[in-house]
């Protein structure tokens, strides 16, 4: 069982990490999904221990599963959702700006936005007639 455990956290997270490397600001998000599941998977698989549910009043004798790995988990699933709907929505408005996902397109759209601006900022200086 920890064997399976163990291949699922490095699968997820393997796939997470060669996801984020890519260009596409879409598949950048989902593998930082991927990441965030592959660490509450070890979260959990970190504190499995058998038992009856932790809830009072239990026989002293009897072992019980631990309840803070639990909320722990249930926590980080509860962030990482609201993360992923922020960046989620920010990556609407970048599309929205820059009608692309591609980060190449983007780079190279912001670049031109720059040198357009600094062409602004600085006007040529008058030439006086002689």
């Amino acid at each position: 069982m920890i064997l399976i455990l163990s291949l699922a956290v490095a699968v997820l997270f393997g796939s997470g990490a060669y996801l984020m490397l890519k260009r596409d600001l879409i598949r950048v998000v989902v593998g930082m999904v991927m990441i965030s599941n592959a660490a509450n998977l070890f979260i959990m698989s970190a504190g499995l221990t058998r038992g009856r549910a932790p809830i009072h009043p239990y026989p002293e004798t009897a072992t019980v599963s631990d309840p803070l790995v639990q909320a722990m988990t249930l926590t980080a699933i509860v962030i990482s959702f609201g993360i992923s709907a922020l960046v989620l929505g920010l990556v609407y408005l970048v599309y929205i700006s820059h009608l692309s996902l591609d980060l190449e397109d983007i780079s190279d759209a912001e670049e031109l936005e720059e040198a357009q601006l600094e062409r602004e900022r600085s006007p040529e200086p008058e030439r006086e007639m002689v």
